[in-house]
């Protein structure tokens, strides 16, 4: 029986590197680049802190987050609304206006 039990043994270690390479990998996927550090390493520990939030403030992470909404918005329109009676509407037009400027003042620049 201990024969049996061996090749499973190097079989599982052999799955395990594995997972732990694509996770590894993953994480410098998903990890916040800074401008000046294009390879993925971790980026100051500005605002946001969370890597979840910095997604979502990227420009990709807003597309998505556009896209979802957009659809939403189109499939189901009533609960699309309801959410929208649950946003900080004017923290957002704030966030949304900081945005656009920096971006007509980067434009000028």
């Amino acid at each position: 029986m201990n024969a049996m039990t061996e090749p499973d043994d190097s079989s599982r270690a052999e799955l395990l590197a594995r997972l732990a390479d694509s996770r590894q990998e993953l994480r410098r996927l998903l990890e916040p680049r800074s401008p000046e550090n294009t390879r993925g390493a971790p980026a100051a520990s500005g605002f946001p802190r969370s890597r979840t939030m910095r997604m979502l403030m990227s420009n990709r992470g807003l597309g998505t987050v556009g896209a979802a909404v957009a659809g939403i918005l189109v499939a189901r329109p009533l609960f699309a609304l309801r959410l929208l009676r649950l946003l900080p509407i004017s923290a957002i037009t704030r966030a949304v206006m900081v945005r656009a400027m920096g971006a007509l003042r980067a434009r000028r620049e």
